[in-house]
């Protein structure tokens, strides 16, 4: 089994947010892998389990034999998102939670959460497809919220560099903090921090499949949905963008 691992400036809460405190739309997150986790951990037998997963779990072998498979070809409809809700232990989910609430916080505070929300499920799946393309025809399953989150780390890369933007309020004349404005996709290359965060972060999940070569053991990390995840929510982010000025505009 294979574990997978601003708006113009203006971020929509406005000001600044205490740092420990999680968006709501996080927190429902979360708290739905963590029941997800408990119930199959203690709720459901080792049988059950693995229905549970063989129905929600992500199973690219399903296009070459899905009269083998419970199912057949019906769960590839839901599975790349789904897959995201199941965890194989939990270490893997307490780390997924670790990782998703660094993340997501900033995206879910920039984009709201209807629009976080949608990405980080259209995420899961981009991982999902990157899974299929590299292990096509392999009897492995994908499952874990680290395709998602990595979309979210790819889409928080486009502005958590940029310098702040300063404005006044225009009730009090404070200073404050308006948020920082979305890199383009040339700054990316061109600005050293946000590029040696994306060398890095391919570097190392590209590296992934080269471990056996050193320790003799695989390595059960899905640095595809890593890969896709992120590049996906580094694309991505500019759509939301966009969405966001024209949603202003509309109020206007």
């Amino acid at each position: 089994m294979t574990q997978d691992g601003g708006q113009g400036g203006t971020p929509r809460e406005g000001g600044r947010q205490p740092a420990l405190l999680l968006p709501a739309i996080v927190t429902a997150l979360v708290g739905l892998m963590v029941a997800i986790h408990i119930a199959q951990t203690f709720v459901l037998g080792e049988d059950a389990r693995l229905q549970f997963t063989l129905w929600f779990g992500f199973l690219p072998y399903r296009l070459l034999e899905p009269d083998q498979i419970p199912g057949g070809l019906w769960p590839l409809l839901w599975t790349p998102v789904t897959h995201a809700f199941l965890h194989a232990g939990w270490e893997h989910l307490l780390f997924n939670m670790a990782w998703l609430a660094i993340f997501a916080t900033p995206v879910a505070r920039r984009y709201g959460p209807g629009d976080f929300l949608a990405l980080f499920l259209i995420c899961a799946a981009a991982g999902a497809l990157a899974f299929l393309a590299t292990t096509w025809g392999q009897l492995q399953f994908l499952i874990g919220a680290s395709g998602g989150v990595a979309g979210l780390t790819g889409a928080a890369v486009r502005f958590m560099f940029q310098p702040l933007i300063i404005g006044k309020d225009p009730v009090t004349g404070d200073r404050r903090v308006l948020g920082r404005r979305l890199a383009s996709l040339r700054d990316l290359v061109t600005q050293p921090r946000p590029r040696n965060f994306i060398l890095i972060w391919v570097v190392l999940n590209a590296a992934v499949p080269l471990l056996p070569l050193l320790g003799g053991e695989m390595v059960q990390i899905a640095w595809q949905a890593h890969l896709g995840g992120f590049f996906a929510g580094l694309v991505l982010a500019g759509a939301l963008e966009a969405r966001g000025k024209r949603r202003s505009a509309a109020r206007r």
